[in-house]
């Protein structure tokens, strides 16, 4: 039965043998009053002396409220400290449960912030099969969520531990403070010089703070949001196409990126010598120096270096085909 089913009917008992107690001392000549004094003394045994002496009818009736009410009592103390027991006993297995899966995570994307923008960047990600774990302070915002999560101040280096940063990939600082996300920023960065951070980011003034404590990117969710807006109305097929290709799974085609590591056989190379889309299939749409540069729609002669990085639009295949080529061989 459901406890607190099973609470309520207890409790609607009690407050029948209450009824019926001070009824019955009501009719034995006490008052009200003196009835319901007599009745929550008799029931809850405390000890107590007769508000007014008792006949033969009154002792006998004051033993089956003492049997029928202190059974009532007792067992209704007892759900509550049952419920209470398993409620705390639930909640620490779950916690322990759910601590270990963390500790065990390797990879993964940790996500400061249950507001909306980390509900939908948390949401994205787990489309894409990332793993994630969801860091918030409010007890409230985390009730109902499926994802691994902390309940903590994400300020706080003991919380950024127990979420895995050590073995994280990236973490999202999404949180509602501007001044909240740079010191998370600071935090994650004195913690893991080599984690990727994203941080949200409300004003433009904000983002060169951002980016100063060690954030690789600072977002403004309502300058992109505009942006997109924008692209929509003034190219709707474009700006259609780019989100099926990066955000869908109704057409094959992905764009990825795929670094070129150090022993990669494309290194040195032309795109003519690596004849990339002959070989693969997948499409070059840019490439990013190792300096940081971009080069679009690459010419043949333009000649690949260890670190840069493929922008390519292709099938799966195609693209595991390409990171095949850009991964060092093994000896």
């Amino acid at each position: 039965m459901n406890p607190l089913l099973r609470l309520s009917r207890v409790a609607l008992a009690f407050l029948l043998v209450v009824l019926a107690g001070t009824v019955g001392y009501a009719v034995l000549g006490f008052g009200f009053l003196d009835s319901l004094y007599q009745t929550v003394t008799t029931i809850t045994t405390v000890g107590f002396r007769e508000v007014h002496p008792l006949n033969p009818a009154g002792q006998v009736f004051t033993m089956v409220l003492i049997l029928v009410g202190a059974g009532t009592v007792f067992y209704l103390f007892g759900i509550l400290l049952e419920a209470l027991i398993e409620g705390h006993l639930r909640h620490h297995l779950e916690r322990r449960r759910m601590d270990r899966r963390i500790d065990r995570m390797r990879g993964h994307v940790i996500v400061c912030g249950w507001g909306r923008v980390g509900r939908s960047t948390a949401q994205f990600l787990q489309s894409l099969g990332k793993t994630i774990v969801v860091i918030d302070k409010d007890p409230e915002r985390l009730r109902d969520i499926e994802f691994p999560h902390i309940l903590g101040d994400v300020t706080e280096d003991s919380v950024l531990d127990a979420a895995g940063i050590a073995h994280a990939h990236a973490l999202i600082a999404a949180l509602d403070s501007d001044a909240d996300n740079v010191y998370v920023t600071l935090s994650s960065r004195a913690l893991r010089a080599d984690l990727v951070i994203i941080a949200r980011a409300r004003t433009e003034s904000s983002k060169s703070k951002l980016l100063r404590a060690g954030a690789n990117r600072a977002v403004n969710p309502q300058l992109i949001g505009g942006r997109r807006m924008a692209a929509f109305a003034l190219q709707p097929n474009v700006a259609e196409f780019l989100d099926v290709v990066m955000h869908e799974d109704a057409l094959e085609y992905r764009i990825e990126e795929i670094g070129i590591g150090a022993g990669s056989e494309l290194i040195g190379r032309t795109l003519t010598d690596t004849a990339l889309r002959r070989n693969t299939g997948a499409l070059l749409l840019a490439l990013r120096t190792s300096e940081g540069r971009f080069i679009t729609n690459p010419t043949d002669e333009t000649e690949l270096h260890a670190g840069d990085i493929l922008i390519v639009l292709g099938t799966p295949a195609q693209l595991d085909a390409v990171r095949a080529e850009a991964t060092p061989q093994a000896d």
